[in-house]
């Protein structure tokens, strides 16, 4: 036993001292054996030694004066650039139908949500004495015709007496040549030729009161033709004012309110009914001056409604020329059909006008700047770390970011720092994955 517990005394001093006295050397053994064991490891530490004596190099070469950013790599992406607008739906056409006349209502009201069709009877009014006024509007009509009969068979007459007077003129002068030619020669009598020359002077009297009969019964004739055109008018008249108590519909739609109630006084202006068309419909909407350019009328265009999330589609059919003095804002109009009259005038709706696709790359909002002019724009580093200013146009601004143009299509952005370098400068980059 003693002898057993000599031997154990003996290796354990024997690895104390190799653990405590030549741990560097033990150390180094076991390690030289493993390497042979396992070359593979051996390969992964030189080159790890390598990369971490490479980055030490970089480290070393780099300028510790340069001002270090955060880049990101960015590829654009073809994107539908669609105008988003948010407007309402509108009825293509209203009207509140009014009165033309003064009556009291004797048709029962039709009630509001009702569908008329084009020229259907909304209101009907008493006639009270116009048909009477008619009638005798139609009478005073038979009277002139009447009338201009008779004052046309007087210019005939009159024109009749014209010629008998110019042939008594015509006698008159014979006699009263002869007369004078005898007194003449001596024998006839000074009174013979007084009265020749009385019955010419009698007969141009004639002959002038024929010419006034013949211009009386030409205006009598006028006067005939004036009374009939009068009583023509007083017909159209009245039969307009008949055509006025029956109020019709204007066109085909749905009533928006009651018609007037049976045995109601309207007056010229009263209200006796409002129609809407809503078929098709119209969706209304302001687009920004910065956007007014990329619409145009014939354009398609998409809608999804607040209200129950029904989507529908149309084509472009107003664009307002000039804009909106408050908003500075120019108004769109798409119709879009609406056969089952699902779509009420003045729901809210969220309005894509579709426009030419393009190139575009999604950043953070946070990465735009400004340059010296003012103009906004990003700031981006090539290959060899140098800052540019590369000015951009915005698409769209989504909750993911904001859509960009005018770029090429591999761009590396400054998105952390940019406002601390300017065109030019020397920076140091940090990359960073792009997360869209």
């Amino acid at each position: 036993m003693r002898f057993v517990s000599f031997v154990l005394a003996i290796i354990v001093a024997t690895g104390l001292y190799f653990w405590v006295i030549e741990r560097e050397r033990t150390l180094a053994f076991f390690e030289a054996r493993a390497a042979q064991s396992d070359p593979e490891v051996t390969q992964t530490e030189e080159d790890s030694a390598e990369a971490e004596e490479e980055a030490e190099a970089a480290a070393l070469d780099a300028d510790p004066g340069l001002i270090k950013v955060v880049v990101r790599r960015s590829s654009a992406r073809e994107i539908d650039s669609a105008v988003i607008l948010r407007g309402q739906t509108q009825a293509a056409r209203q009207v509140d139908v009014r009165a033309e006349t003064s009556s009291t209502v004797l048709s029962p009201p039709l009630r509001k949500g009702a569908f008329v069709e084009q020229g259907e009877l909304l209101c009907q009014l008493d006639p009270g004495t116009r048909e009477s006024a008619l009638a005798e509007a139609r009478a005073g009509l038979a009277e002139a015709i009447a009338g201009k009969t008779e004052a046309e068979a007087r210019v005939p007459e009159a024109e009749a007496r014209v010629i008998e007077a110019e042939a008594r003129i015509d006698e008159a002068l014979v006699n009263q040549n002869a007369s004078r030619r005898l007194s003449e020669g001596g024998f006839a009598a000074e009174t013979r030729v007084k009265n020749s020359d009385a019955a010419v002077a009698a007969a141009q009297a004639s002959f002038e009161a024929a010419m006034a009969g013949v211009s009386a019964a030409k205006s009598g004739l006028q006067s005939a033709a004036a009374r009939i055109e009068s009583a023509s008018a007083g017909i159209a008249t009245a039969e307009k004012e008949m055509q006025r108590l029956d109020i019709r519909a204007p066109f085909a739609g749905t009533l928006e309110s009651d018609t007037a109630e049976l045995g109601s006084l309207l007056q010229p202006g009263s209200l006796c009914a409002t129609v809407i068309q809503l078929d098709p419909i119209k969706l209304v909407a302001f687009v920004p001056e910065t956007e007014v350019n990329r619409v145009d009328v014939g354009s398609m265009a998409s809608a999804r409604l607040a209200a129950g999330g029904t989507e529908v589609s149309g084509a472009v059919t107003f664009l307002s020329r000039a804009a909106d003095p408050t908003t500075r804002t120019f108004r769109v109009e798409i119709e879009v059909p609406n056969p089952e009259l699902t779509i009420r005038d003045g729901q809210t709706t969220e309005i894509a006008i579709s426009a030419a696709g393009a190139k575009a790359h999604l950043l953070p909002s946070s990465a735009l700047t400004l340059n010296e002019d003012g103009r906004l724009g990003l700031r981006t580093v090539d290959d060899a770390g140098i800052v540019s200013f590369r000015p951009v146009e915005v698409v769209r601004d989504t909750s993911q970011g904001i859509w960009l143009t005018g770029l090429e299509d591999e761009i590396n952005v400054i998105v952390v720092g940019q406002e601390f370098v300017t065109a030019g400068v020397k920076v140091a980059p940090t990359f960073q994955e792009q997360t869209q």
